[in-house]
């Protein structure tokens, strides 16, 4: 199973052509489905989302490929921010009573990492977390549990969804078909994966030093 999830991340722009090919245009409504539950789902937080982004982006720029890059600039554009604002209707309604550290999907220690998010960036993490994952899915909940008001959340929601979608769809597009990029696709979603989770690195190792006894 984890072998599968770790070929399905360094090989996505394979896996997403043979989609394609296989289901036609019934590839939109599912990558809907896959940013949407992304971002607002709490269970669902290892799904592709920065490297999807960029291997959709580079398969819409082969020539006569299926995929219109501004109609899923649009579509994507609308997932983020629907999955987002689910999010923090779930976080409203649930709290943080199902968090435990035992629990399978709702881990305490995520939902602490959002809170230091929070504690440091304020609201505007609901724009800062898109491009951190675990967090990014945690973020919306955590606004919901912390009542923040949902015209400030919606602000912030629909800002953080157009610089997460929109860049890196384009970059993909401008990019993904350089041969150089082709031939080392994998090592770009490392490089992806590695440049969203910094963020996180550097509060933990911050955070980490800040404890050390003097």
């Amino acid at each position: 199973m984890l072998m599968d999830v770790i070929d399905l991340f360094l090989h996505l722009d394979t896996h997403l052509n043979a989609l394609i090919v296989s289901v036609g245009l019934w590839v939109y409504p599912i990558l809907f489905a896959v940013i949407f539950c992304e971002t607002g789902l709490v269970v669902t937080p290892i799904l592709p989302g920065d490297s999807l982004l960029f291997a959709v982006g580079a398969l819409a720029a082969i020539d006569g490929s299926p995929l219109n890059i501004v109609l899923l600039g649009a579509l994507l554009f609308v997932a983020a921010v629907l999955g987002d604002a689910c999010n923090y209707q779930i976080g409203k309604r649930v709290g943080v009573s199902v968090f435990t550290d035992s629990s399978r999907f709702f881990q305490k220690k995520h939902l602490d990492q959002t809170h230091a998010f929070y504690a440091k960036y304020g609201g505007k993490t609901i724009i800062l977390a898109r491009f951190v994952p675990i967090v990014r899915t945690f973020a919306p909940f955590v606004a919901g549990v912390g009542q923040m008001g949902y015209r400030k959340f919606a602000s912030y929601n629909v800002v953080g969804a157009f610089l997460w979608v929109l860049p890196l769809l384009a970059l993909g597009y401008q990019l993904g078909n350089a041969e150089p990029v082709k031939k080392n696709f994998h090592y770009v979603v490392f490089g992806i994966i590695f440049i969203s989770i910094l963020p996180a690195l550097v509060q933990l190792t911050q955070a980490k030093l800040r404890k050390k006894p003097a």
